[in-house]
């Protein structure tokens, strides 16, 4: 209920209530075939989201697999998947083979891509985010897929505008902004092209507890610290309602007509 004051205990009621389903999430789910594959399931809100999808299905009542792909550099977090109920497969996805590899799915989250680190690995940088969705289009080419882009690619935007809408012109400052419109731009060349069904989301920035300028505000009251008050904006939605709506974003991905 809008004003309610919820009390979380630890990390464990955490992550229940950032992966637990909306209603809406559940019945996208419900009307959705096949298994869900997650690209890049190892970010931080990729095993809110995977979770979130295991729950929804099993309250739908659809059996159903969902597959984590990652490098996975912390084998905490596979094992913590494992426990959720999904699977998790290994993979460098610029590895052609590998790709080619993984199991075959309905409906592809795509997560996957270079955004912090980006400054002095700027050709890793192109590769994750502009040539990695082509190869990516072509091995899931008869699957939906929800492709996560940034906001990023609209530039600045005045305060007094209100923040940017979806038909603004595109106007990406600096090579990571402009490598995620080549991302944009590559996948949806190949939904006309291989009439693929794809949807793009443009989040910003998914914020829970552990992460994000909400803690890092509340960080520094707490430590009796002045805030910086150069910038007093900022976007941000909570993780699990960006979680719910890129799982429901899969029954509206269509394809563009060439």
């Amino acid at each position: 209920m809008p004003g309610e004051k919820i009390s979380i205990e630890d990390v464990n009621e955490l992550e229940e209530r950032l992966s637990e389903p909306t209603e809406g999430t559940t019945r996208a789910l419900a009307t959705l075939d096949g298994d869900v594959l997650v690209l890049g399931v190892g970010g931080k809100m990729g095993p809110t989201l995977a979770r979130m999808a295991k729950r929804a299905s099993e309250m739908a009542g659809v059996k159903r697999r969902v597959i984590g792909v990652s490098r996975f550099s912390s084998s905490a977090l596979e094992q913590q998947l494992h426990a959720w109920g999904i699977e998790t497969v290994r993979c460098d996805l610029l590895d052609r083979k590998s790709l080619a590899a993984l199991p075959d799915a309905t409906s592809v989250v795509y997560m996957a891509g270079m955004k912090f680190g980006s400054t002095g690995q700027e050709p890793l940088t192109w590769a994750m985010n502009s040539f990695l969705p082509g190869l990516v289009s072509e091995r899931y080419r008869d699957s939906r897929i929800a492709v996560f882009s940034t906001g990023n690619v609209y530039g600045l935007s005045p305060v007094s505008k209100g923040g940017s809408r979806e038909e603004d012109a595109l106007n990406p400052l600096g090579e990571y902004a402009m490598s995620c419109v080549g991302r944009e731009r590559i996948f949806e060349h190949f939904s006309r092209s291989n009439s693929t069904r794809m949807s793009i989301l443009r989040l910003n920035y998914a914020s829970e507890l552990r992460y994000g300028v909400l803690l890092d505000i509340a960080q520094r009251v707490n430590a009796e610290q002045a805030v910086p008050l150069s910038m007093g904006y900022l976007n941000a939605i909570w993780q699990r309602d960006a979680s719910a709506m890129s799982l429901q974003i899969l029954r509206l991905a269509l394809a563009l007509m060439p």
